[in-house]
């Protein structure tokens, strides 16, 4: 075991029992491939199953495992493509057995922070899904709350804002100017501290995942 995984370990520990002391239930996989397992463990056969707007699931290739192991009604949000459908999609997001997304950034004391431009993701996060799972790379951790907010701003926002064709300050030169863009993705900002009924699972990963 190197020194950054030694430290990652111990980080991933610490951050477990703050979580779960959230009523979070919380796991540590050292590799993408640890957490990619972890997640089809979490998910009950038939059990329907949908995600948010998440670069770390769609680049580990969960979504492709949930259609190959063929005991799952995948919601696939990826297929749709008018406005219409994508509502719709949104829609019965709420009545999914499970919800899979990640973050913008967390705290180390455990308060998830995430910023959204629809509002549909942190609405799924808080109310309507059986069960939502994190997915979080360690290099979205922060030392404070605060430290996790700005994260999110600064540069989750900014480098997200370079996927959409949307007319955003932040687009232009890399840089959060706190903007009231009509088409800002940080309309919404969200804080989980606490996770009631214990819908929350969060799989903490060892490896530099998404923005």
């Amino acid at each position: 075991m190197t020194i950054q995984e030694q430290r990652n370990a111990l980080l991933a520990g610490r951050m477990i029992k703050n979580l779960k002391r959230r009523h979070m239930e919380a796991f540590y996989c050292p590799t993408a491939e640890e957490a990619v397992n972890k997640v089809m463990e979490l998910i009950d056969d038939g059990s329907s199953v949908t995600w948010g707007g998440t670069m770390t699931v769609r680049d580990l290739g969960i979504p492709e495992a949930l259609k190959g192991r063929g005991t799952l009604e995948v919601l696939d949000r990826d297929l749709v493509e008018t406005a219409e459908e994508k509502l719709e999609m949104y829609q019965r997001a709420f009545t999914a057995d499970v919800y899979l997304t990640s973050a913008n950034a967390i705290s180390e004391d455990g308060v998830i922070v995430n910023v959204d431009g629809n509002g549909n993701r942190v609405a799924a996060i808080t109310w309507g899904p059986k069960k939502v799972i994190f997915v979080i790379g360690l290099n979205k951790v922060a030392q404070t709350v605060e430290a996790a907010l700005a994260r999110a701003r600064s540069t989750a926002s900014p480098t997200n804002a370079q996927r959409f064709d949307i007319d955003t300050p932040c687009r232009k030169d890399g840089v959060c100017h706190n903007c009231n863009s009509a088409e800002s993705i940080c309309s919404y900002v969200h804080f989980l501290r606490n996770s009631p009924k214990s819908r929350h699972t969060v799989v903490l990963v060892g490896e530099d995942l998404g923005y």
